[in-house]
């Protein structure tokens, strides 16, 4: 059920991300940001969720700042919604879950 979302790499990017056939989130963030703390439980909850539907990974921009650089990530928590390589969603700043959720309407089938 919960538990620790998926990590990505600069290395691991292209075949985790990009390469995927379904959309993948990518959680842009590091360990000293307070809103990308926030909102981990509630990806957490949308991965245990959703899962067959979207991939949620999460990729450390301290560690891989390459990536981060690539995709123009100027504040986190930036949320990416891949699809077929491409950025197809851009969600900025710690949200609940909810409006995650709306946020990604037309990606999951909303439950309830």
């Amino acid at each position: 059920m919960a538990g620790t979302l998926k990590t990505v790499t600069d290395a691991s990017f292209d075949d985790d991300v990009l390469k995927s056939t379904k959309p993948v989130l990518v959680d842009f963030w590091a360990a000293w940001c307070g809103p990308c703390r926030q909102i981990a439980p509630s990806l957490e909850a949308i991965a245990a969720e959703y899962g067959d539907e979207i991939e949620i990974v999460k990729l450390n921009i301290d560690e891989n700042p390459e990536t981060a650089a690539k995709y123009g990530v100027m504040s986190i928590p930036t949320l990416n919604v891949y699809q077929g390589g491409d950025v197809v969603k851009t969600i900025v700043g710690a949200k609940p879950k909810a409006a995650i959720l709306r946020d990604l309407d037309g990606f999951v089938t909303i439950k309830g």
